[in-house]
């Protein structure tokens, strides 16, 4: 009956929801920009305040070198499990921004969709979970399971002081699962979960040739030019067959089943929709695998850009000094990102000529996280989202890389359910950014139904002893 009451209360003030939501989105929490850091600060103020007028307890404000953190618990179950709801409130920068149809911080209705920066990645997902924890403390008083929420400021720019904090804090976030929404559903009435996320590694690779930059015609043919040595590394990194031309990289990589090959092929994104997603005519990449497969399954390293010698209209002679390329890998399950960055750092080392000098740098990197799908936690979450939106979810496997996900199970031993509510075309990262409500409206029930079915799931509950203060950001 109280979840029965959770969810009418829900239904009730869907307009009121929607108000809140735009009222959070209208900050400009743009953490990779310093002009935005007050706008970021206020953002977290509000958000605390609203945790602390829903009901939760111990709402605290955790200053981090940079943008902070935002805590909040309720504990008043203490033979049921724990749930550690993660999301963030900070957003990518809305450039360029005469793409945008409105003004990207201000809200705009269009149809049965919210557009403006952040309505979806991740204020409008996040605020998912938070308005399942409101309907049961205003209906009953209490949650079926206990709750630590943790919202950073600075997952759009890796996410620098989280895991440090996490790791500091490991007795007071110790949770049974972790729940977040950040991924993908591939359609408004089909559900998704997502099991398993590929891990990354960013570098820096920089090329010093001449001094200075020389003139290419008193020059030109004499000297290496280390924009020419830069892409011819660079061509080296593949064989012609798409695979990482890189000794030892697909060491760890694991084989998987056919049965395993079979389901994802049945529930995956088809060649043909993944190529129509990315205005595409032809794939490319590892031979003997599907596209779905290439993303999900198989590691892959992207040239992110190149920079070096001149940019102008018109031409210039020049040698260019220095040239540079930013490299990015996303690794699969097994896979561990400071081997990987120690392979790549020698493998440059060999197919640098010997006129140029290299510098490999580590910008960031994540571990893949992989969940089995027949955790408990997963299939109460695949229950949930039946209940919320009248049909049974999707597992699926992502290509992109969550580092909270897995620093959740290396750090507390909590799997992470990723209950994704965005939809393929909700133009995360770009201009006119949106959010389908009604999707924003099942969720809620599913995460309602969700604590309910982790209340309820006996594999999963253990008497905790009282959990410690946090330590400082």
């Amino acid at each position: 009956m109280s979840t029965e009451r959770a969810l009418a209360y829900a239904e009730v003030h869907r307009r009121r929801f929607l108000d809140e939501l735009k009222e959070f989105i209208r900050f400009p929490s743009v953490s990779a920009q310093p002009r935005h850091a007050d706008d970021l600060v206020n953002c977290a103020d509000w958000l605390a305040e609203h945790l602390r007028r829903i009901g939760l307890e111990e709402v605290r404000i955790v200053p981090t070198r940079r943008h902070p953190l935002v805590y909040a618990h309720w504990r008043g179950a203490p033979a049921r499990p724990t749930v550690l709801v993660y999301g963030h409130y900070d957003v990518q920068p809305p450039d360029p921004l005469r793409e945008w149809r409105s003004p990207p911080f201000e809200p705009t209705m269009r149809g049965e969709n919210l557009f403006a920066r952040g309505a979806c990645d991740n204020k409008g997902q996040m605020f998912v979970h938070v308005k399942a924890l409101e309907a049961y403390l205003q209906t009953r008083g209490a949650l079926p399971v206990n709750v630590a929420c943790l919202f950073e400021g600075e997952e759009e720019i890796g996410s620098p002081h989280l895991l440090p904090f996490i790791a500091r804090n490991r007795d007071a976030l110790a949770a049974d699962v972790a729940v977040m929404s950040d991924t993908i559903m591939p359609a408004p009435d089909q559900p998704a979960i997502t099991y398993a996320t590929r891990g990354a590694l960013y570098l820096e690779l920089e090329l010093r040739g001449p001094g200075h930059d020389l003139h290419s015609g008193n020059f030109g043919g004499a000297v290496l030019n280390p924009l020419q040595a830069l892409c011819e590394i660079i061509a080296k990194l593949h064989d012609a067959e798409g695979r990482i031309a890189i000794p030892g990289l697909y060491r760890r990589v694991r084989r998987w089943s056919r049965a395993e090959r079979a389901r994802m092929a049945h529930v995956g994104a088809s060649d043909e929709t993944i190529l129509e997603d990315a205005l595409s005519e032809r794939g490319w990449g590892e031979r003997g695998y599907s596209l779905y497969e290439r993303l999900t399954l198989r590691p892959a390293l992207t040239v992110n850009g190149i920079a070096g010698g001149y940019q102008g209209p018109g031409g210039k002679g020049v040698i260019p000094a220095r040239a540079l390329a930013k490299l990015s890998f996303r690794l699969v399950a097994d896979q561990d990102p400071a081997e990987i960055d120690r392979l790549v750092r020698a493998h440059i080392a060999r197919i640098t000529p010997p006129a140029v000098r290299a510098t490999v740098r580590t910008l960031a990197s994540a571990r893949p996280a992989l969940v089995n799908p027949n955790h408990p936690a997963i299939r109460a979450a695949a229950a949930a989202c039946g209940k919320g939106f009248g049909t049974a979810p999707v597992l699926l496997r992502s290509g992109g890389t969550i580092p909270v996900a897995s620093a959740f199970q290396e750090l507390l031993g909590a799997p992470t359910v990723l209950m994704g509510f965005a939809l393929p075309d909700d133009s995360m990262h770009a201009p006119n950014e949106k959010f389908h409500l009604p999707i924003f409206y099942n969720g809620i029930a599913s995460a309602i139904w969700f604590l309910a079915a982790i209340g309820a799931a006996g594999e999963l509950g253990a008497e905790r002893p009282a959990a410690p203060a946090l330590a400082a950001g």
